[in-house]
């Protein structure tokens, strides 16, 4: 799994997401259970993941988007 974001920001990760399933590449965010358990603090931030086969592409969507990883 390659990371291309890292955020606190759930509605940021949400949208990113939303992102690349419309381009039909699959994500998985990662550490959301560390994150709560930190109480929310933002010591542990939250990655969002993509196989490595989809790492180009993933930084592509996001990039035309205006996001920057």
């Amino acid at each position: 799994m390659r990371t291309i974001a890292v955020s606190n920001d759930p509605v940021r990760l949400s949208f990113l997401t939303a992102l690349l399933a419309d381009a039909g590449i699959a994500a998985v965010l990662l550490d959301t259970h560390a994150s709560i358990m930190d109480g929310s603090i933002g010591a542990i931030p939250r990655r969002l993941v993509v196989a490595p086969d989809d790492e180009a592409a993933a930084r592509r969507v996001l990039s035309e988007a205006g996001e920057t990883p």
